[in-house]
């Protein structure tokens, strides 16, 4: 088992910046990757970043440019930095962990509201 632990989410105006943190603990040995997940009302829940054991990266098309996953082994924290955030940003923004065997662990979610 993964637990997963979402912070950093609130409302900012377009143009501004956010930092998401996810705390990560359990059968970490287990993840081949960590992602962020999004969902607005009414839509469903879309890959936004990844980052994998070696280091490579993956990105939505919407946000390449302007977030930037990243990773603390140390602290067993993955954050997403968002930056030039856009009204269409906003949405509950889920902490993902991708087990070996593809089993997906989420976190609670966080909250990220761009209006002016």
């Amino acid at each position: 088992q993964v637990q997963l632990v979402e912070s950093g989410g609130g409302l900012v105006q377009p143009g501004g910046s956010l930092r998401l943190s996810c705390a990560f603990s359990g059968s970490i040995f287990g993840i081949r990757a960590m992602g962020w997940y999004r969902q607005a009302p009414g839509k469903q829940r879309d890959l936004v970043a990844q980052i994998f054991n070696g280091g490579n990266t993956n990105y939505a098309d919407p946000v390449k440019g302007r977030f930037t996953i990243s990773r603390d082994n140390a602290k067993n924290t993955v954050y997403l930095q968002m930056n030039s955030l856009k009204p269409e940003d906003t949405a509950v923004y889920y902490c993902n962990a991708l087990s070996n065997y593809y089993t997906n662990y989420w976190g609670q979610g966080t909250q990220v509201t761009v209006s002016l």
